[in-house]
């Protein structure tokens, strides 16, 4: 089994080869700067990024991830007291051994601690490069098949699940089966949001949280959603939608789409 996971942490080894620091990198340094500074301003000061940057590489961490990298501070308009999970904590010291040891660590990975095998999906999963805003990975729980198209659920939290429609085509090629992973798109614009839990709508995915940043732009507003379980969904929206909604950090929210705009991505 071990000899399995060679070629994926191969590959995120090549990340390393070039003199242009790769995009795992950039993540990984910023934990470790998160791990040190305990706080995103000064992560992000230290990385040499924005407070917003910092922020989107954090989401798209625990989104991608199977457990939360990073816990919120609940006060502190600046960030102050972010830390990270015991999780994360165990991604930085096998990425730094990673570093340190290189093919001896792929070596060991059969015989290492269960930490190593996350690392593997983990680094497998951030190499993904797309302009979807939201991405999500999860194993399949639900598989049902129709006359043309498949429904397939997947699972990104113990609270949250996501259905997405591809064709029964689409599903045999790439091989979608329960309890396999697999990578959910999801574009921000896609995104319908509601402060009404009970409103009736032809979209197949509700997901509720509190809204947690809102950055508003010259038309349109990115409002961040935290659904829990260290899970984030970012939905871009007018700025007249907002005022019309009356949206403000701290308020429950529903994020609506439909099953076909999902884009299902094997793992």
């Amino acid at each position: 089994m071990a000899l399995k996971k060679t070629p994926s942490l191969k590959g995120s080894l090549i990340l390393l080869n070039e003199d242009q620091q790769s995009f795992t990198t950039s993540q990984i340094e910023l934990l470790i700067a998160i791990d040190e500074c305990g706080s995103i301003t000064r992560a992000a000061k230290r990385v040499g990024i924005s407070y917003k940057t910092a922020w989107d590489r954090i989401d798209a961490l625990n989104n991608m991830s199977e457990n939360p990298l990073i816990i919120r501070a609940t006060g502190g308009a600046k960030g102050g007291g972010t830390k990270l999970t015991e999780f994360g904590q165990d991604i930085i010291q096998g990425f730094t051994e990673l570093q340190e040891e290189h093919a001896a660590f792929v070596k060991r990975l059969g015989t290492r601690l269960q930490s190593m095998d996350d690392l593997a999906k983990f680094l497998r999963s951030t190499t993904l490069h797309t302009s979807a805003r939201n991405q999500f990975r999860g194993p399949i729980i639900k598989i049902t098949r129709g006359a043309v198209n498949t429904e397939i659920e997947l699972s990104i939290s113990d609270s949250a699940t996501i259905v997405a429609h591809v064709t029964n085509d689409s599903a045999k090629n790439m091989h979608f089966k329960k309890g396999n992973h697999a990578v959910a798109l999801i574009k921000s614009s896609w995104i319908i949001l509601s402060k009404d839990s009970d409103l009736a709508t032809s979209a197949r995915n509700k997901l509720t949280g509190s809204i947690s940043k809102i950055i508003k732009g010259g038309v349109n507003s990115e409002v961040s959603i935290d659904l829990g379980d260290g899970k984030t969904l970012c939905s871009v929206i007018t700025n007249a939608s907002v005022k019309e909604l009356n949206l403000r950090k701290g308020d429950q929210a529903c994020a609506l789409f439909k099953a076909s705009s999902v884009i299902l991505m094997a793992d």
